[in-house]
Formats: structure tokens, C-alpha cells, sequence
């Protein structure tokens, strides 16, 4: 029986799964680089709102993982590294679906490609987004005749049809081992005592087979150490998606704006569900006039702590 198989049965019967985040040295504390001076007061009027008057939000609907997840990862906010692109503030509040109270302590993962469509740990298996000199041995992603959301040519072992980002067609895709030792655009880190959780990143791109999005987990039942978090269960994995018109500002924007590889739409996607803020749709505030000044994205996630969704079945 394998550790997931495992942590399918009753909570108080569940072995802890294995799960240790190390913290990633200087600068893994606070939100700094690019967007940082942005990220500091971003949400200040949320953070006056408390929890008082949140709307009790069902169920958050569950995706797969997709095959480029890399657990035991950096525990940091700011996940931006070198990477270009328009400073993205993201905001979640974890909150039990069925009391409306906030997730306390909770290890929230977020991960996701670079402007150009470019995962982190498999940059030879991303397709990628062109305008620029791609990783050795990605396609170049150029446009085709295909219908938007079909993927063409020979996908990487292993990967959903889509691409890299968790199942086009529907497909979950196995789990891919790392090519790489880049970890840029991924992160973990705790909700406070009212369930936020706050990382500072860019705007993500976009490849062949799926719209513009960013995926998430959150582990619960853990413990905080001076090492990491370590054991729990994973209560919900999922995608956040972005409005189009967000997406179609951003695309005129550089490097964006570079990209060859022809978009899928949010109304195209085949793992968002349509459903709005519970199928993952981001709240975005930014300069309709100038988004390359950057993007504050919220949304509170509905969880149940008592269940188990790893994400990986196909």
C-alpha cells in the first residue's frame, strides 16, 4: 500500500504522509524583489475586514496537480526569482467550508510557469511560449492550425496532452520526475490566525493546451518546525484562473507579448469548471490603463480539513 493509498482512510486513522518543506536560507521570511514594495499594502483593506463577515463559500472545486508538482520545496512568500514579468501580489484565505472559519496555520503550495509558459525543475519538458531562445530540447511552441486547446505533436512522457500544467482533455497526466534544478515560480508557505496567506510572483504565461492559470495545494494537520512543515495531509489541490481581460492586457506587455504559442481561453480550458470564484477564478485589481504596474489577485478558498485530495488521480 503506498503513503497515498494510505491517506485515504479516516483522519484519525490516516498515517501522516511524508512531507518536509526546507526553508530555502536568507530572504525565505519576508515578501521582497520584484513587487515587493507593491505587495505591503495591497490588501490592507482585507486585513481590516477580518473574518467576521465572510461569506460561508462551498466547496472549492479540486483539480489534479499535474506532473511538474515538486514537493518538499521552498518555504518562502516572494517565489519570483529572476524571472520577468508583471508583479503579481497573490492573496488567499484558506477557510473551513462547512464552519466559514479560517484554516489557521496551514501550508499553502502555489506553482506555476514563467512568462513565456516555462516550468521550473522541467524546463527541457515545458513546450514553452518562444520569443526568445528556448530550454535544449523544448519545442518552439509556434502556432498552428489546430483548434484552440488541441495540442500538436509528441508530448513529453508521461504529461497530460495539454502540456505541462495538469490535463488537457480532462487527463491528469503521471507525475514527472525533475530535469532540473531551477525552483523559480514555486513556493510554500503558513496562513495566519485569519487564514491569509500572501506570495509575491509575476503574472503567469501561457502554452499550448491551457489558459493562464496558477496551481495550489494546501497541507493541514502538520507541524511547523525550525526545519519546515512536516507530516499532515493534503486537503485541496486546485488551479486559480484569470478573467480574460486581465490576460489579453497582459499579453501586450514584454515578454508576454513575445510569445508564438497560440492562447487557449478561459471559456476553452478544460480543467476550469466555468464555476466562477469556487471553480478558482482570481478577484484581479490593477491599472486598466497600465497592468505592467502590476496585479493584486484574492480569493478565499472553501476546504474541508477532514478530507484527502492529493491531486493525482488521472
Amino acid at each position: 500500500m503506498t503513503d497515498k493509498e494510505v491517506a485515504q482512510g479516516p483522519q484519525h486513522k490516516r498515517d501522516l504522509t511524508r512531507r518536509k518543506v526546507l526553508v530555502a536560507g536568507a530572504g525565505a521570511v519576508a515578501a521582497v524583489g520584484v513587487g515587493g514594495t507593491f505587495a505591503a499594502g495591497a490588501f490592507a483593506d482585507e486585513e481590516q475586514q477580518g473574518t467576521g463577515a465572510d461569506t460561508c463559500y462551498r466547496l472549492t472545486s479540486e483539480t489534479t496537480e499535474g506532473p511538474y508538482y515538486i514537493d518538499a520545496d521552498k518555504l518562502r512568500q516572494d517565489i519570483t526569482e529572476d524571472r520577468k514579468g508583471i508583479p503579481l501580489t497573490l492573496r488567499i484565505k484558506v477557510i473551513d467550508s462547512e464552519t466559514c472559519k479560517p484554516v489557521r496555520n496551514a501550508a499553502v503550495d502555489v506553482w506555476h510557469c514563467d512568462a513565456l509558459g516555462i516550468y521550473s525543475g522541467y524546463e527541457s519538458l515545458s513546450t514553452g511560449g518562444g520569443g526568445g531562445t528556448p530550454p535544449t530540447g523544448a519545442p518552439t511552441g509556434a502556432p498552428t492550425d489546430a483548434p484552440s486547446g488541441t495540442p500538436t505533436g509528441e508530448p513529453p512522457s508521461g504529461a497530460p496532452t495539454g502540456g505541462p500544467g495538469g490535463g488537457g482533455g480532462g487527463g491528469g497526466g503521471g507525475h514527472e520526475e525533475p530535469t532540473d534544478d531551477k525552483r523559480y515560480l514555486r513556493g510554500t508557505w503558513r496562513t495566519d490566525k485569519a487564514g491569509f496567506v500572501t506570495f509575491t510572483t509575476i503574472f503567469p504565461g501561457w502554452y499550448r493546451g491551457r489558459c493562464v492559470h496558477i496551481h495550489t495545494k494546501v497541507h493541514v494537520g502538520g507541524t511547523w518546525t525550525d526545519a519546515g512543515y512536516e507530516g499532515g495531509h493534503t486537503c485541496h489541490t486546485g488551479q486559480f484562473f484569470f478573467a480574460e481581460e486581465a490576460v489579453l492586457a497582459a499579453a501586450e506587455v514584454a515578454p508576454y507579448s513575445t510569445s508564438t504559442t497560440e492562447r487557449t481561453k478561459l471559456t476553452e480550458d478544460t480543467i476550469y469548471d466555468q464555476s466562477g470564484t469556487q471553480g478558482g477564478l482570481l478577484t484581479l485589481k490593477y491599472d486598466k490603463k497600465n497592468i505592467a504596474r502590476g496585479v493584486r489577485a484574492s480569493i478565499t478558498v472553501g476546504v474541508d480539513p477532514d478530507s484527502t485530495h492529493e491531486g493525482t488521480q488521472a
